[in-house]
């Protein structure tokens, strides 16, 4: 018996007795709404122009806390990147996507080796604010120079297994600032392209301000063939080195 069927009387057999009760009168239950009514038949629910709104809120108010997370994710924690040009090539390819971390960067301090997005410099006179995506060789402090064909930072020449190779041999570095050192100031890097040919970077334009670095590029998420987190050199030949 469901909840909205209402009990029927089942006559007596017999002689009713002449007994008075001996408890209360029992009364006879009303019958109640439910999913069928009285008389056994489904009640037809038709929603109102209030369970509309409702909805329509509901999806308003969705669409809004997915805005606002991925606004908080974006400017905060992480942002994808597509590749554009040749500058880090072997690295990274043109049209490949990167995710770059903007998170960590905020209590682990830019580093040599890392890859990292960022604005470059107003005196570059760029045609637009399109980041650039370098690698950071250098950092404050650290003393840069260009010779024969090599980068060196404190007076060490770089192992930069990752600069793009011609003829199965790496591409020289080279420069036509005069003359070819840099002292980074504080609060700057040196960043520089791994295909040293196609790259526009600090050889040019100097050192840049880590407050112009957008985030370090961490992840490679396409082509999915090429997924996988991106190498950062120990550069072990400089360590305990000072300048």
């Amino acid at each position: 018996m469901t909840d909205g069927d209402v009990p029927a009387r089942t006559p007596t057999r017999g002689r009713e007795s002449s007994a008075a009760p001996t408890g209360p009168p029992v009364s006879q239950p009303e019958a109640r709404s439910g999913p069928l009514a009285t008389d056994g038949q489904p009640d037809l629910i038709r929603p109102g122009r209030a369970g509309a709104a409702g909805r329509a809120r509901e999806i308003v108010q969705t669409l809004a806390l997915t805005l606002i997370i991925f606004f908080v994710v974006q400017t905060f924690v992480a942002q994808p990147f597509q590749v554009e040009q040749e500058s880090m090539r072997r690295t990274l390819e043109p049209g490949d996507y990167v995710l770059v971390d903007r998170l960590t960067p905020r209590w682990d301090a830019y580093d040599r080796g890392d890859v990292v997005v960022f604005v470059p410099p107003d005196t570059w006179g760029a045609r637009d604010d399109t980041p650039y995506i370098k690698r950071v060789v250098a950092v404050a402090g650290d003393e840069v120079e260009i010779r024969d064909g090599r980068l060196y930072v404190n007076r060490v020449p770089l192992d930069e297994p990752y600069v793009f190779e011609v003829d199965g041999r790496a591409q020289p570095t080279t420069t036509d600032t005069e003359p070819p050192r840099w002292t980074v100031p504080d609060g700057q890097v040196f960043v520089v392209g791994d295909h040293r040919s196609r790259s526009e970077d600090s050889r040019v334009f100097g050192p840049v301000p880590a407050s112009s670095i957008v985030g370090r590029a961490w992840l490679r998420y396409w082509p999915l063939h090429a997924f996988g987190i991106l190498e950062t050199p120990t550069y072990r030949e400089l360590t305990g080195r000072l300048p």
